[in-house]
């Protein structure tokens, strides 16, 4: 189970920063949500995986991590903030430049 998590997280990352590289806004505000989402899991993972992990009762028995859950649900509230703010920039930026280049310039034609 590690290992999936370990190689999704890694995935969504790669994934994640080829297109934050990209030219244009939409799949640099995909890509942004994708590490975002990339993040979550990786905090998510932190508190370890477990099955049949029992809630916090009062013993000494396996149980599971509440803070990383609660980090995660606060990230999730922040990325989906944070993605409505740059999507709203995108959209300024577009009427503003009339292209959508993380730049501002257009393409060279040849």
């Amino acid at each position: 189970m590690e290992g999936l998590y370990a190689i999704t997280t890694g995935v969504l990352t790669a994934c994640g920063l080829y297109l934050t590289l990209r030219g244009r806004t939409f799949p640099v505000v995909v890509g942004l949500t994708l590490l975002s989402y990339a993040v979550n899991l990786f905090l998510f993972s932190m508190g370890g995986l477990t099955t049949d992990g029992a809630t916090i009762v009062d013993g000494p028995a396996s149980y599971a991590d509440p803070l990383p859950q609660a980090l995660v649900l606060t990230a999730i509230v922040i990325g989906f903030a944070m993605t409505a703010f740059v999507v709203i920039l995108a959209m300024r930026a577009r009427s503003e430049a009339g292209n959508d280049h993380v730049d501002g310039r257009e393409e060279e034609r040849q």
